[in-house]
Parts: C-alpha cells; structure tokens; sequence
C-alpha cells in the first residue's frame, strides 16, 4: 500500500489562522489535564467554540490534532531559543543545553507530552506530512544550536542520530524506565558526537581505518 497523497491545503486567511489558533489551545489544555484519553474531538470543538465538522476539516483525526500541537509546542520552543539562545562554548554543549531546555518544558506538563508522543507513535502513512513537518522542526532547532550554517552529510547523520535519542529517552521518561538524571546522561553523550572530526577531512584517521579494515603495509607479508 502505499501513502495517501494529499495537495497542498492553500494559505490559511486571518480568521482561518485564528481559528486554528484556538483549537490547538484547547487541545493542548486537554491534553494537559488528562492526557491522550482526554483530547476528544468533540471535546475540542466545543472548547475550541468550533464545529465539529469545521474541526475535521482542519484536522482529519485525533492524530492529526495531536501531530500538529506537537509542532506547535516545537514552534514555542523554537522562538524562545532564538531569543536566549544555549550558551556552551562547543557545538555539543549547546545542542544538549537546547534539548534539555526542550526536555525540561514536556517536563512540565507530562500529560501533554505523553499524548504527543504517543500521537507521534500511532501515525500511520495518513499522517506521515505532518509527521515530517515535527521531525524538520526538531532538526532546525538542533541545526541552530550547532551553530553549522552548511552542514556535512555526516554532520546531518549525526543530527538524526541526536534526534532519535532524543525521542527514545522522552518516550523511556514517559514511562517510567529513565531517571531525568539519566535522560541528561544519554543526551550530553549522544551530542558528544557533533565535536568529533570527519574521518573524510583527516587523512591519517581514514587511513587508521583503512588500517583497522585490512591491517597496514606494515604488517602485511609480501
């Protein structure tokens, strides 16, 4: 099977974007009240001041809704970040200053984070636009943490390497398998991986790997 494939929805107007505005609110302030269970969508457009029907237009599921707050919240986060931006003198200390910021807000409000994340964990291909949309949020809010206004490709693997850690250790957090201390632990160790050299930019260290994949000169016999 493959994806549905949605066009393009045109540019929301004023009024539209207000409105949109009013149901990720109330769906966020459901959310932080009784977490997944709690956002229905007849719920959230009555709090909203919503049709229902006005509110399936704009969001097809709970899934959708809850997708979208998530990149809301990221959207927050984004702002307040470019307004005091992480202070660490290497690259790794400010991406793991930013995502324990990030880290810190969901702390606040663990009923909303869990519902996100487990929106994000029940998408399906129906949501998979939506789903992107989070993931490029996350990786710009680490891309300008690093401070790499062109990134390698190894720098961009290292990214989703980061992210994915991220996520695993929220979602370890939510259900009571990891310490905040130890979320802060994974974090600072995964980003760690920023600082190091590309192997492709130091001959001596591709050359080591070369080493290490079939032994030197030195140690072959002729």
């Amino acid at each position: 099977m493959t994806a549905e494939v949605r066009p393009a929805a045109p540019p929301l107007t004023e009024r539209q974007e207000a409105r949109r505005r009013r149901i990720l609110h109330a769906t966020a302030q459901l959310a932080c009240r009784g977490g997944f269970d709690a956002v229905q969508m007849r719920e959230v457009a009555e709090a909203a001041e919503v049709a229902l029907g006005t509110l399936y237009r704009y969001f097809p599921s709970k899934i959708h809704l809850l997708v979208a707050t998530m990149q809301d919240q990221l959207d927050h986060l984004h702002a307040t970040l470019r307004k005091r931006p992480p202070s660490g003198a290497a690259a790794s200390e400010r991406v793991a200053e930013t995502l324990m910021r990030a880290f810190r807000a969901l702390q606040r409000e663990p009923h909303l984070a869990d519902a996100m994340v487990r929106a994000l964990t029940f998408a399906d291909r129906g949501v998979s636009r939506e789903v992107d949309t989070v993931s490029r949020r996350t990786t710009a809010i680490i891309l300008d943490a690093t401070g790499l206004e062109h990134p390698t490709p190894r720098q961009l693997s290292v990214v989703r390497v980061i992210e994915h850690t991220w996520h695993s250790a929220l979602i370890t957090w939510l259900s009571g398998r990891a310490s905040i201390a130890q979320v802060k632990v994974d974090i600072e160790t995964v980003c760690r991986l920023i600082d190091l050299p590309d192997p492709a930019d130091d001959p001596a260290a591709a050359a080591d790997a070369g080493g290490g994949r079939g032994g030197s000169r030195a140690h072959r016999r002729p």
